[in-house]
C-alpha cells in the first residue's frame, strides 16, 4: 500500500516510515488488513490493538505511535467487513456481520500466528466493539494475553436500562422484515447525519475528530456508515453470551477497563457490572469530560487514560532487566 504523504509531526495523519501495512489471510481466505510497528532493538513486549465498529486503525495512529515510543511492538488490524478488510453488507458503507463468532475466530487465528512472531509479554487492547470481541475471545479461552485493556467496551447497548433479552427479541423481529444486510438507519439520518452531531457522540476534541474525516478523503475505501440489522442482532446475541453466569467470573487475566459515565453509544451500567464480575479487573471511570472515543478525546482526558494504561501494564507485566 502507498504511504500517505503527511506533515511529519502530525501523529494522527502519519503512517510512520518504519511501519508496515500488509494483508493477512484468515483461515477461510478472507484478507485482513494489518499494520505493524516493529522495534529496532529489544521490545518491551507486543501490543495488539482491536478497533471498534466502523473503525479503521488510521483513527488510532496517535495512540499506537505513543505505545511504540514506549517500547512496544505494536500491531493493529481492521476487522473483516470494515476498514480495508472488505465489505460484507449489501453496499459499500453498511457494516454487516452474520455472527460475531466470525470475528472471534479471526482474532484467535491472528493472535496465534502473531504471538509466534513477537517476543515478550503480549497485550491485547480493544476499543468499543473491539473491546467486546477481545473480552469474549479471552473469556472463552480462545486467546491468552498477559493483560487485557478494554476502552469503552461494547458490553451493552444504549439504552442500558432495557434488558438485553428484550432488545434481542425486538431486533430479531425487525431484522426478519427484510434483508438482514440493510442498514439499521439511513446514513444521512441521526445519529450519523451532521458531523457536529456525530462528534458529540465520540469526542470533545475537534482536531482529533477532523483526523478521521481527513483519512476518509485520503483513503475513501475506509468510510463506513451505519450497521445492518443483522449486525444489531448478532451484537446483542454476543453480548448475551458474556452475560451468562460464570463466563466472566472464571477469567484470570488481569483486566483494565476504561469507561465514560456519559457514553451515549455503549452502556456504562453494563461496563460497571462486567467489571464487578471479573476477578482481576480494575475500572477507571470518566465523567462528562469524556465521550465514547476516550483515546481520541481532549488531551487532558486521553493523557489520563494513557497514563492509567501505562501504570497498569507496569504493575501486571513489569519490565525486565533485558529491556
Amino acid at each position: 500500500m502507498n504511504e500517505a504523504t503527511q506533515p511529519p509531526m502530525h501523529k494522527g495523519r502519519t503512517i510512520p516510515a518504519h511501519a508496515r501495512e500488509e494483508l493477512w489471510r484468515a483461515p477461510d481466505g478472507q484478507l485482513i488488513r494489518r499494520i505493524d510497528w516493529a522495534q529496532p532493538d529489544v521490545a518491551r513486549g507486543a501490543l495488539l490493538f482491536a478497533p471498534g465498529r466502523g473503525d479503521c486503525y488510521e483513527k488510532y495512529l496517535e495512540a499506537l505511535s505513543e505505545w511504540h515510543a514506549e517500547g512496544w511492538h505494536v500491531t493493529s488490524i481492521d476487522w473483516r467487513g470494515q476498514g480495508m478488510s472488505g465489505r460484507l453488507g449489501a453496499d459499500d458503507v453498511t457494516g454487516h456481520i452474520d455472527d460475531f463468532e466470525n470475528w472471534i475466530a479471526d482474532l484467535a487465528a491472528f493472535w496465534a500466528a502473531w504471538r509466534e512472531s513477537v517476543t515478550g509479554p503480549c497485550i491485547l487492547v480493544g476499543h468499543s466493539m473491539g473491546g467486546h470481541n477481545a473480552l469474549r475471545a479471552v473469556a472463552e479461552g480462545r486467546i491468552r494475553p498477559d493483560a487485557l485493556v478494554l476502552v469503552a467496551p461494547m458490553l451493552g447497548l444504549n439504552p442500558g436500562w432495557v434488558p438485553s433479552w428484550i432488545l434481542h427479541g425486538a431486533a430479531r423481529l425487525v431484522a426478519k422484515l427484510g434483508d438482514r444486510r440493510r442498514p439499521a438507519w439511513k446514513a444521512r439520518e441521526l445519529p450519523l447525519s451532521l458531523a457536529s452531531a456525530r462528534m458529540k457522540l465520540l469526542t470533545h476534541d475537534e482536531a482529533r475528530y477532523a483526523d478521521e474525516t481527513w483519512w476518509y478523503e485520503q483513503r475513501p475505501g475506509l468510510l463506513m456508515g451505519p450497521p445492518s440489522w443483522g449486525w444489531v442482532v448478532a451484537a446483542i446475541a454476543s453480548i448475551r453470551r458474556l452475560e451468562r453466569r460464570g463466563v466472566l467470573e472464571a477469567l484470570s487475566t488481569p483486566v483494565l477497563i476504561l469507561g465514560a459515565t456519559a457514553d451515549s453509544l455503549v452502556s456504562w451500567a453494563a461496563i460497571r457490572r462486567a467489571a464487578a464480575r471479573l476477578p482481576r479487573a480494575e475500572l477507571l471511570a470518566f465523567g462528562p469530560e469524556a465521550r465514547h472515543e476516550i483515546l481520541r478525546e481532549a488531551t487532558e482526558v486521553r493523557d489520563r487514560a494513557l497514563q492509567a494504561i501505562r501504570d497498569f501494564l507496569e504493575r501486571v507485566v513489569p519490565r525486565t532487566g533485558d529491556e
